[in-house]
């Protein structure tokens, strides 16, 4: 039995090349996007038994705080526009003085609209790295960096 669109549409994965990120609501092209998690340290609380005949503690693990935030972001480097966005960002860094930006990554589907996006909220840069040089090679140069965030919050279009 042949599906029809819209059950393509709602059963089966999205595919991860189509997708477009905002940083500060301007639309920045990536080749790679990575670190989209939204993780808790765990507590563990052990009690010991007083009476009951049960041999060793009672162990309960439970959520704590939330873990900050890391992601890494690639793209080609391209003349005019990669130190306004990665190098002028990171550079601007001062002790305890940071523009904290919030980035949305958007997955997309085939007519280029929003399936499902992640905001990275109050995110900075921790690292910026150089792409690497080989003479043998005529692969496009690619810069990264790595920035550290608050939180992660999800969407459905």
């Amino acid at each position: 039995m042949a599906l029809t669109k819209e059950q393509i549409k709602t059963n089966y994965p999205l595919v991860t090349y189509n997708y477009r990120v905002d940083i500060n609501g301007e639309s920045i092209s990536f080749s790679e996007v990575s670190g989209l998690e939204l993780s808790f340290e765990t507590t563990t609380y052990k009690e010991s038994f007083a009476t009951g005949g049960k041999v060793g503690p009672d162990i309960m693990y439970m959520p704590g705080q939330i873990q900050p935030v890391n992601i890494s972001m690639k793209k080609g480097l391209v003349k005019g526009k990669s130190i306004p966005v990665f190098y002028d960002w990171i550079n601007d860094i001062q002790l305890n003085q940071v523009d904290k930006r919030d980035i949305v990554v958007h997955l997309l589907d085939e007519t280029g609209s929003t399936v499902v996006s992640w905001k990275v909220i109050d995110a900075f840069p921790t690292k910026l790295t150089a792409p690497s040089f080989d003479a043998s090679s005529n692969d496009v140069a690619i810069e990264s960096m790595d920035l550290m965030a608050s939180r992660v919050t999800m969407e459905e279009a």
